[in-house]
């Protein structure tokens, strides 16, 4: 099993990912403006600093168009290898599930760490924010010691899995408060696929981002249960504003991509957030 100190080397990949598509996007433009660049030439997913875009709801709310941010080093999604052999947890037939918490096929105990009840509602910022439906999310993240697995952890498959949002746009998912580790302000990874059936191949994704859990949770969570104790001291180093990764995003940008929670950390946390989508 690799060490915690190969599991820092996440942000640096991180960041790498970042102007390595920046890069990319930048010649991309200078394409476009030559006539050169089409549609189909985009790839969906990049991550980049976005205008700030707000859409108006029929009952006077709004939604904000979710930043795309990078997939990082582990996502599973068949986009990279892990130990030498391409990782797709996507086309596992268990992979579509709520409760994360177990292995791939519910084996083994559950990860250690304080519940939460996710919840994420799908919006569509180009039609008044009406729910978006039938559209899966990919959802997966570090454990409470701050490893992932497939990767820093071969002989685990859990905190990945794919629910299916319903006609009011919803997707729920059980799961654990992650670790934070060295560099990273605690997040969540995921995508957003048109379908199910779509949902097994990272190119077929139309978003990829990632969302900040509140501090006062980690924060709560992080003193209460031992298990997250490696977090503590890297946690004290983090600020949401100053993460490599959020921080090129506006206020409103940020407050779209932070989990709005409620409970405690003896009985666990429900989790809510808003992602709006452009289709």
């Amino acid at each position: 099993m690799p060490k915690r100190s190969d599991h820092h080397a996440g942000l640096q990949q991180d960041l790498q990912a970042i102007f390595e598509r920046r890069q990319f996007l930048l010649a991309g433009s200078v394409a476009a403006a030559a006539g050169v660049l089409s549609a189909c030439d985009w790839i969906p997913g990049m991550s980049q600093p976005q205008p700030e875009k707000i859409a108006m709801a029929e009952d006077g709310g709004e939604c904000v168009l979710h930043p795309t941010e990078t997939a990082g080093p582990f996502p599973a999604d068949g986009s990279n290898n892990a130990h030498g052999t391409l990782s797709n947890v996507l086309a596992n037939s268990g992979i579509k599930r709520k409760d994360l918490r177990f292995d791939l096929g519910d084996a083994g105990e559950p990860a250690d760490g304080v519940p939460m009840e996710l919840k994420l509602k799908l919006l569509d910022v180009k039609n008044s924010c009406a729910p978006v439906a039938n559209c899966a999310v990919y959802l997966w993240h570090c454990d409470a010691e701050g490893n992932y697995s497939i990767y820093n952890l071969p002989d685990h498959s859990y905190l990945r899995g794919v629910g299916v949002s319903d006609q009011d746009g919803w997707v729920e998912f059980t799961t654990i408060v992650p670790g934070c580790y060295q560099g990273r302000f605690p997040h969540m990874h995921f995508e957003v696929y048109p379908s199910l059936e779509k949902a097994t191949d990272y190119r077929n994704r139309i978003l990829t981002s990632q969302l900040a859990v509140p501090a006062d949770v980690c924060r709560a969570a992080y003193s209460k249960n031992t298990t997250y104790v490696s977090s503590i001291g890297n946690f004290e180093n983090t600020e949401l504003d100053r993460d490599g990764i959020f921080a090129d995003n506006t206020p409103k940008q940020l407050a779209a991509q932070t989990i709005k929670a409620s409970g405690a950390a003896d009985s666990g946390y429900l989790g809510e957030v808003i992602v709006g989508l452009e289709l």
